[in-house]
């Protein structure tokens, strides 16, 4: 748990005149469950583009694995165990959901019915987890909000991650669906991955995360277990007016 597999230093991140993030840190261990919260504009997701590699930050640095990865692509970085899920659905739509996950790990290479096989017991064993055998032969296109997110989830998954960054998982989900998604996520942890959330749904931040990290204006405003930012005043005022999401 003290083992941080993915660490962010000094990151600035401008657009034109607005200053997005402003000297952030952030990490993330293998086996540790991280929240990332903030008000809408606090450059939560920017913060994960330049994680992800899909951005690269003006200034500051991103090691993995105790390298420096910063000018590293997404594609690298993906194929490398770091994985993400994104706000809008980015699923296969005219591919079937046990298709989705196959896909996923095509990027391996290899031919013939045995790998073939292989990879689809592999999807099929990770919808079983996810609860999502039932949907194996439907197309993504036509799922509902929640179940796309969860099969979102079970693809980032299918090829097992060292670091999942997960960009508001629960938006659209029924309150069980959610209980899936945690125990699912809890259970990538167990087995050694490293999850950084980002969810307006603080409650369900303090529920799952040992430790969460608060962004305000492009910088991090406080950080601990979620007891100790429930109590910190500063947090508690960046939140206020946030409605039912607040802390």
């Amino acid at each position: 748990m003290n083992d941080r597999l993915l660490r962010a230093s000094g990151i600035d991140v401008r657009f034109g005149g607005v200053h997005a993030l402003r000297d952030v840190a952030v990490s993330v261990g293998a086996g540790e469950i991280c929240g990332l919260i903030g008000p809408n504009g606090a450059g939560k997701t920017t913060l994960f583009d330049v994680l992800s590699g899909m951005r690269r930050p003006d200034a500051g640095a991103i090691t993995y694995d105790g390298r420096d990865i910063t000018g590293r692509s997404s594609v690298w970085r993906a194929r490398r165990g770091i994985r993400r899920t994104f706000q809008r659905r980015q699923l296969f739509g005219e591919l079937t959901v046990a298709d989705n996950l196959v896909v996923a790990q095509e990027w391996r290479g290899g031919a013939g019915s045995a790998v073939r096989r292989r990879r689809r017991e592999r999807a099929a064993a990770v919808l079983h987890t996810c609860g999502l055998e039932t949907l194996a032969g439907s197309y993504a296109g036509g799922l509902p909000v929640g179940q796309a997110r969860m099969v979102e989830l079970a693809r980032a998954l299918v090829d097992p991650p060292r670091v999942l960054l997960l960009d508001e998982p629960v938006s659209g989900m029924t309150a069980q669906e959610c209980g899936v998604l945690a125990a699912v996520v809890r259970g990538a942890a167990r087995e050694g991955c490293g999850v950084l959330v980002v969810e307006h749904d603080v409650s369900f931040v303090m529920g799952l995360c040992s430790r969460v990290v608060v962004l305000d204006r492009g910088g991090v405003l406080a950080e601990g277990t979620a007891a100790e930012v429930r109590a910190d005043l500063a947090v508690r005022e960046a939140y206020l007016g946030a409605g039912p999401a607040g802390v």
